[in-house]
């Protein structure tokens, strides 16, 4: 049966529009831009990170557990014996979370007898209802060893977030190198083309030449040996450029994190696709992460210094309760009726406590360590900063100079083959003068790259996240 000739073209149609923007986005130049997009959602150091402050937010969820609230039933009877007592209490406990005490309350029902040295266990018919408070008046008061997990714990989400964010910043300086040096490469190829296609116009116009007598036919063979050189410059380009791609997949990856060769096609054609990113001018403080690290160490070290304080002072605390047994007068008796208000003190210190002394020490010792690793950090941030800055400089009047001398030398090619066609120039002379060009082209090509590479590395010394497309960073 012959099917209608629309629905034989159906299977082509929409094979055609959902091939349609793949092939669009193969022939699509790639920017900077798309690659640092593609780069900051995939690249699996940036996700492993990611996944590290995640962990880290779980051990600070395990540290607020210290403050959870415990619900407790107690109950017990006399199942044989003289006495036939039961007794039930159900209790809730709650740490305070500004100081190391704790607040609690309860309710406790008691039937049958006890026997004298257990009279506390006898409550109304109803039972008794208490409220009470432990507060600590010296040691804990501050700070504790829950307060001090819960403080540690934040401080390492905060350096897991620093670490994920020095990691996106070296893959995404290490996706730019890749990238600038895929459009060099594509640049030095088209570059060697362009001279090997200079050699292959001419062949004809040398052959007429020579068929007519006007040139002798050694030109044919210098021009022949001309074209080998300039197929192997570009052979070896491209090998380059191959290079360049494989090493750039690495940063560049499909949806679900594979990574993708990028085609030949997608290479930007112009100089202008190295210029690398667009660095703001570094401030007066920069929110470099590893010096971020080092500050939020530093606040570590100070909060185990103040936990190993806490640990040398007495322990003072006070207790205050407050209970009512409720209903009718029970076994008891008419003494558990009335409201009752208990205080209470307990007073511990220590003697020699060398645990908390030799805590203390190691604390202060630890914390003059990050002061002066966070000293030397920030010195060596400014020094590496100064130089880099004095590189980018350097490389920008290399690659104008670069540029003039491209200039140059492509006038001086132009002009030696137009003498050549006239007659009046030596063949020599016309190829040592293109390329002599070539290379001032490549030259420049190189120079810009050097620029590009130089604007790179201040980006990621300046933790400049918008010029290294992190505009929301990692962590």
């Amino acid at each position: 049966m012959i099917r209608p000739a629309w629905r034989r073209a159906l299977p082509l149609l929409l094979a055609a529009l959902v091939a349609g923007p793949v092939a669009r986005a193969q022939t699509t130049p790639l920017t900077l831009a798309e690659l640092l997009a593609t780069s900051a959602r995939s690249a699996p150091q940036i996700v492993e990170a990611l996944a590290r402050t995640r962990a880290a937010e779980g051990r600070a969820l395990s540290a607020e557990g210290a403050f959870d609230s415990v619900f407790d039933i107690d109950a017990r009877s006399r199942a044989t014996g003289y006495y036939d007592g039961t007794e039930l209490e159900a209790k809730i406990t709650g740490p305070l979370t500004g100081n190391g005490g704790s607040l609690y309350g309860g309710y406790r029902l008691s039937r049958g007898t006890f026997p004298i040295y257990e009279d506390q266990n006898y409550t109304n018919r109803l039972g008794e209802v208490k409220v009470g408070a432990l507060y600590a008046l010296l040691r804990d008061r501050l700070v504790d060893e829950r307060r001090t997990r819960r403080t540690l714990a934040a401080g390492d989400i905060d350096l897991a977030r620093f670490e994920a964010r020095a990691t996106a910043i070296g893959v995404q300086k290490r996706a730019i190198d890749a990238y600038q040096a895929w459009v060099a490469a594509g640049l030095r190829r088209d570059a060697y083309r362009g001279l090997l296609d200079l050699a292959e116009a001419r062949r004809a116009g040398i052959e007429r030449q020579v068929a007519l007598g006007a040139r002798p036919d050694l030109l044919l063979v210098e021009n022949e040996q001309n074209l080998v050189r300039r197929r192997a410059l570009v052979l070896r380009a491209e090998q380059d450029l191959a290079a360049a791609a494989n090493a750039l997949s690495l940063y560049y990856r499909d949806g679900a994190g594979q990574p993708l060769t990028i085609a030949p096609a997608r290479l930007p054609g112009s100089l202008a696709s190295l210029t690398g990113p667009v660095v703001r001018a570094p401030g007066p403080r920069l929110a470099r992460p590893d010096l971020q690290s080092a500050l939020a160490r530093i606040d570590q070290s100070t909060t185990r210094l103040a936990l190993a304080e806490n640990d040398l002072r007495p322990r003072l605390d006070l207790r205050v309760e407050l209970g009512k047994d409720l209903g009718a007068q029970g076994l008891g008796g008419p003494s558990r009726t009335p409201f009752e208000t208990i205080v209470g003190f307990r007073f511990t210190v220590p003697l020699q406590n060398r645990v908390a002394k030799g805590k203390i020490a190691e604390a202060r010792a630890d914390l003059d360590a990050q002061n002066a690793r966070a000293r030397y950090l920030r010195d060596q941030i400014a020094v590496e900063v100064e130089g880099i800055l004095i590189a980018v400089d350097a490389a920008e009047k290399l690659a104008d100079a670069a540029a003039r001398e491209h200039e140059l030398a492509q006038r001086l090619a132009e002009g030696e083959r137009r003498r050549f066609s006239l007659g009046s120039a030596d063949f020599f002379l016309v190829n040592q003068r293109e390329e002599t060009a070539t290379d001032a082209r490549v030259r420049l090509v190189d120079a810009h790259a050097r620029l590009a590479g130089a604007r790179a590395e201040l980006a990621a010394a300046t933790a400049d996240l918008p010029a290294l497309g992190l505009e929301h960073p990692a962590g």
